[in-house]
């Protein structure tokens, strides 16, 4: 009962922090939020039973993705976008079908849930090292491949945020 009370506070930390990302007007603003929802997921993953997932999470994507999205907003030297009404088609389709959406998951989840078993996250129990070796050996190739595409993200946006001189 108690680990269900903390999966529906950080569940609603987590909604709340992307929803605040959303709503946010400054970048700046935005990616704290994102912050957040990233620290709620590595809380979720803790209450798993993933601990190295959690750390992972908090040190790859709290850590530095978060530290090159706040350096390009810096970068960019982006500032407060400008309000606009939004389009009425998309408001008047967007809003039922969002609704429509989340019945069929409510629906989907609750007819199936007869057919769902219990799932054991500990029988998934991989050790570090040989998370490490697989990282290393198997899957260097795209890992290598994603931090050459992060530097040349970077290196675009040094390109577009360097301004002329007259």
């Amino acid at each position: 009962m108690f680990h269900l009370v903390l999966f529906v506070i950080f569940a609603v930390i987590c909604v709340a922090g992307a929803l605040n990302f959303l709503l946010q007007r400054h970048p700046v603003n935005s990616a704290l939020s994102l912050i957040v929802v990233m620290g709620s997921l590595a809380l979720l993953f803790l209450l798993l039973g993933a601990e190295f997932v959690a750390a992972v999470q908090v040190i790859v994507y709290a850590g530095a993705v978060m530290v090159l999205f706040v350096f390009v907003i810096m970068l960019l030297n982006a500032g407060e976008e400008e309000k606009t009404r939004g389009n009425k088609v998309a408001l008047a389709l967007g809003v039922p079908g969002l609704i429509a959406f989340f019945i069929l998951i409510c629906w989907a989840v609750s007819a199936a849930r007869s057919q769902l078993g219990r799932v054991s996250i500990g029988d998934f129990y991989v050790p570090t090292q040989q998370l490490g070796i697989a990282l290393f050996r198997e899957f260097l190739l795209p890992f290598e491949v994603t931090s050459v595409l992060v530097l040349i993200a970077i290196m675009g946006a040094v390109v577009l945020a360097r301004r002329e001189r007259q």
